[in-house]
């Protein structure tokens, strides 16, 4: 008993370990190119589909259900103002992106939507946003189809001036 006790605190401080290494940022610049996984600071919320790493980008690929709620959350930001800009495409079919501020990624709740959802078109899409509290960044990716997906790609977060 002893020892099941004592690797469950274990586990648990090599989670609280990991999470607290996650500085609080002011900008961001990703590619995704040495992604294997999602990256330790980063969450992904893909419902009952999938949101993945893969080929230097992220993937949002819907299987077989289209209309699930897929995040990719950032590392937590610092309040401000700041201009985000991602290569975001798709492989056809009906598809969104729209920006969510996050105070905790385990409450639905706290999820605010600040950059309503635009088509995704294959072009680089870019955002100025303001974060009145240091909080986390969603982008949320809607598909509309069966096997349809949505391709992530070269990520900046930049302080407006």
């Amino acid at each position: 008993m002893r020892k099941i006790l004592f690797a469950g605190i274990l586990t648990l401080g090599g989670f609280l370990a990991t999470s607290a290494q996650c500085k609080t940022v002011t900008n961001i610049t990703e590619n995704f190119d040495t992604w294997k996984d999602i990256n330790k600071c980063w969450t992904a919320q893909g419902g009952k589909a999938m949101l993945y790493a893969s080929d230097k980008k992220i993937i949002f690929y819907s299987m077989t259900n289209p209309r699930e709620n897929m995040y990719l959350v950032t590392p937590k930001i610092k309040a401000g103002n700041y201009t985000l800009s991602v290569d975001a495409s798709d492989n056809g079919g009906e598809t969104t992106l729209e920006l969510f501020s996050i105070n905790s990624t385990s409450d639905a709740k706290s999820f605010v939507s600040i950059v309503k959802a635009s088509k995704i078109t294959g072009d680089k899409k870019t955002f100025n946003i303001s974060l009145k509290k240091d909080s986390f960044l969603g982008l949320k990716v809607l598909l509309n189809g069966v096997h349809q997906a949505v391709y992530m790609d070269n990520l900046s977060l930049k302080p407006r001036k």
